[in-house]
């Protein structure tokens, strides 16, 4: 098969799709369009997440890594229907590609011949919905990152990929953070490498259910249990 041709969404200059553009661009995976979300929201989700990943590298800019290639870059204030789907509607895309983005359904969900792909940093089914590092260590959940297809779930759809990371003592938040948005962008690249290749209808399997609930963003006090655990070494799936 050839490589697909693919939108690639994601919230404004948020470092997760940063650093996912910059791994499939170097498989030679170039979207047909980038759509980013330019929105308070996003701004908002951008600056979380850069918290939670500090101390450590951000991918380029879109703009840069992009430069002098045959790509479209627009602007949109929302990724819905409405806003999206003028803008790609008479592409004939194989795909569409999540960054890093809000919840979005409806027709673009329907759209692309093959599917919409996510990648997740957590494992699915078990760290379903946001802030998926803190409530893994919180629970005692193994840490690791997940590429799946899109459904009107919240992170339900059908597995690709899903891989652990080995947790060593000393590790802190911001380097469970940081460790989980690489391996998602590693993930989706070889998500696109064994779609090229015709692997899919091997990989592909359904979650399956699971015991914890969709996590929301996790509160201050959560956020704190996390720290002293990892401080303490209590949490129970370390590799050392």
């Amino acid at each position: 098969m050839a490589k697909p041709r693919f939108a690639f969404l994601l919230l404004k200059e948020h470092p997760y799709g940063r650093e996912m553009l910059k791994q499939i661009l170097s498989e030679g995976f170039i979207p047909q369009i980038i759509i980013e979300e330019d929105s308070d929201v996003g701004t908002e989700e951008r600056e979380k997440f850069l918290k939670r990943i500090d101390g450590h590298p951000i991918a380029p800019e879109i703009s840069t890594q992009i430069y002098g290639k045959d790509i479209s870059h627009v602007n949109v204030p929302i990724h819905n229907s409405e806003k999206v789907m003028p803008h790609i509607r008479d592409l004939n895309l194989d795909l569409i590609v999540f960054g890093g983005t809000r919840i979005i359904r409806g027709d673009i969900l329907d759209f692309p011949r093959d599917g919409v792909i996510n990648s997740h940093p957590g494992l699915l089914p078990d760290c379903r919905g946001s802030a998926s590092p803190a409530w893994s260590v919180y629970h005692d959940i193994p840490i690791g990152s997940s590429t799946h297809f899109c459904d009107n779930g919240i992170d339900t759809g059908d597995l690709l990929f899903r891989r652990e990371i080995p947790v060593k003592r000393g590790a802190t938040y911001e380097d469970l953070c940081y460790e989980t948005l690489v391996l998602a962008g590693v993930l989706m690249k070889e998500a696109l490498i064994a779609y090229e290749e015709g692997r899919w209808d091997d990989l592909r399997r359904p979650q399956g259910e699971s015991q914890w609930p969709t996590f929301r963003n996790a509160p201050q006090d959560i956020l704190d249990k996390v720290y002293e655990k990892l401080k303490k070494q209590t949490y129970q799936h370390y590799v050392d």
